[in-house]
């Protein structure tokens, strides 16, 4: 694997200094196989226990371009406040935004000379339950073809109040991206030309991929014989 970044043109990897997290965010602890309580578990996990951690802020200087993109998106009109925090790791940066902002801050990602993200790869969803006022995030994947970098936002809503505005306006392509992040997570795009299902039928109950969609299926027939529904092969409750 090379040891250069995505721009050949700048720092190699090893040259972008990694930034100390503050601290880790804990945001909930599971415990068993599947969140199993009880005798129901059959797995042989039942006791585990592992915190679900998230990454904490970083701190600048953040190494490389990441410090230039962090400063010029800032600076962007009515942006001064917009980032709730960033965090590298592995080697990416992650600029979490304010729901408020994201809008603002997309066309300032794309218009900018000195930032020009561009293209729009995808939008993804994600639910933590026990990211209290925080459990759905959505995820946005930009990439800058003139300055060859890639970045990620990230956002996040409540449960009670899944409303997230759409960044179709700036990034056409987003269009059915958000569509499903809509099908699978029930994150409400505020302003998408026609939020409807992608995947599942238009009246399917519910978002299949939030951690408490109900587990279910149907009987399937194998060689005569049926294999019963995930629901029912055996209890977790």
């Amino acid at each position: 694997m090379s040891d250069e970044t995505q721009d050949a043109s700048h720092e190699t990897r090893a040259e972008l200094q990694k930034s100390d997290a503050t601290e880790l965010e804990v945001i909930e602890v599971r415990e068993g196989a599947f969140g199993v309580h009880g005798t129901g578990d059959t797995s042989g996990f039942g006791g585990l226990r592992r915190p679900v951690v998230m990454p904490g802020a970083s701190q600048p200087p953040y190494g490389g371009w990441f410090d230039e993109v962090a400063e010029r998106l800032a600076s962007g009109e009515g942006l001064h406040d917009a980032i709730e925090k960033v965090v590298v790791h592995r080697g990416e940066i992650t600029f979490f935004i304010r729901r408020e902002s994201l809008l603002r801050a997309a066309w300032h990602l794309r218009d900018d000379a000195g930032l020009r993200f561009e293209l729009f790869s995808g939008v993804s969803g994600v639910h933590y339950p026990g990211d209290t006022g925080r459990e759905l995030h959505a995820v946005y994947h930009l990439l800058s073809m003139t300055h060859n970098r890639r970045i990620r936002l990230e956002v996040t809503a409540p449960e009670e109040d899944p409303t997230v505005p759409s960044v179709v306006a700036v990034y056409p392509t987003a269009d059915w991206h958000e569509r499903e992040v809509w099908d699978m997570f029930g994150i409400v795009f505020d302003g998408h030309p026609h939020l409807t299902r992608i995947l599942m039928p238009d009246d399917w109950p519910g978002h299949p991929q939030r951690k408490d969609y109900p587990l279910g299926g149907i009987d399937v027939e194998f060689k005569g014989g049926f294999i019963p529904a995930p629901d029912n092969r055996r209890s977790y409750s």
